[in-house]
């Protein structure tokens, strides 16, 4: 009875390490992008669904964004030119639309586009 060698060579081994390897290189310069912009998404969820949002004008809803992104380390939303506030005949609705542009490497960049509205639905405050 003959027996055969099984597995893999160093030469496959290789190229699945650096096929791994190059995912997950992608892994970590895509990671803070998405971790950046769901960190907004709970942010901006959390102003618009507050008590009195309903009434509440745009710099103060901006104000509100500013001081959460600031504690939730948000810094490629520029509150003035990618949030809107738009009245529509449902209501108010926030809107976010941004890109963001890194390097992925050497002369090789990435760019993330991302797009969402939210209603503002928080009850009218009891002043």
């Amino acid at each position: 009875m003959q027996r055969t060698q099984q597995g893999m060579t160093l030469i496959s081994f290789i190229l699945i390490l650096a096929l791994a390897a190059f995912f997950g290189f992608l892994a970590m310069r895509l990671f803070p992008v998405y971790s950046e912009y769901y960190s907004a998404v709970n942010d901006i969820k959390a102003v618009t669904q507050a008590a009195g949002a309903q009434n509440q004008g745009l710099p103060q809803i901006k104000d509100s964004l500013y001081r959460r992104f600031q504690i939730s380390y948000v810094d490629n939303i520029n509150l003035d030119k990618n949030v809107k506030l738009v009245n529509g005949p449902a209501g108010k609705t926030l809107e976010l639309n941004y890109e963001v542009r890194k390097p992925l490497m050497y002369n090789l960049d990435f760019v993330a586009k991302f797009e969402r509205s939210f209603p503002v639905s928080g009850q009218p405050g009891v002043e």
